[in-house]
Formats: C-alpha cells, structure tokens, sequence
C-alpha cells in the first residue's frame, strides 16, 4: 500500500452549501475542528458518522459536469444504497438535487446542486 484515502475533494462554486448539502443526505459535521485542514468562505469540510471525510473546494469559474456528455465529465460520482427508492428521491430533491435519470435497472442518477452525479441504489 502507498497511502490512505483522507478524504474526496469535490470542486464546486460555493463550498459551505455544498458541505450542508452532503451534511443532509449523508448526516456528519461540516466544518469539524481538525488539524488536517484551514476552512473557510473557500473550504469546508463534511465528516461523517462512517468515518469518511469529505472536503469542498471553492473554484472561482466552477464548470460543472453535464451528465452524461463527455465534454463536460463527471469527475466522480457517489453510489449510495437507500432502503426506499421513492423515499429517497423525494428527500434528495428537496434539498436542491435534480434528477437526471432513472435506469430501467431501478437506479436513478441524480446532480447536487453543483452539478456532480451521485446514484441512488434501492
């Protein structure tokens, strides 16, 4: 092994309220106290009860992915089981996600308010 994953950095045009964003669909502290970072108006952090650590990166002139159109990628995408489908989409909606599709499969692929992919898995 080289090293071990601190965290994902997610580029995005307003850090804190892509923070509250996560904060609310994956629970966790945004912005805990932690030696490994500085926050602020340009870097927040997202620690969550699993223990993974998520950090958000303001970029000045953000270009945000454009699901799924090549010249626009993804950059990363988030897979994330849910134990109702319906349920989950309505939650993630009201907090300013925009469904981008549904898979005949049962998934569905959504955006956050920045525009990154993240599916839902029943």
């Amino acid at each position: 092994m080289i090293g071990k994953l601190q965290c994902v950095v997610l580029d995005c045009p307003d850090a804190g309220e892509l923070a509250h964003f996560y904060q609310e669909l994956l629970g966790g502290d945004v912005d805990r106290p932690d030696p490994r970072w500085a926050v602020d108006d340009g870097f927040a952090t997202l620690h969550t009860g699993d223990g993974l650590v998520f950090a958000f990166q303001r970029v000045p002139e953000y270009r945000a992915p454009r699901w799924p159109d090549a010249a626009y990628p993804q950059q990363f995408h988030l897979d994330l089981d849910v134990a109702d489908i319906d349920r989950a989409q309505e939650q993630v909606l009201g907090l300013g996600a925009t469904l981008l599709a549904v898979d005949p499969a049962g998934w569905r692929v959504f955006a956050d308010p920045a525009g990154h992919p993240f599916c839902l898995l029943g």
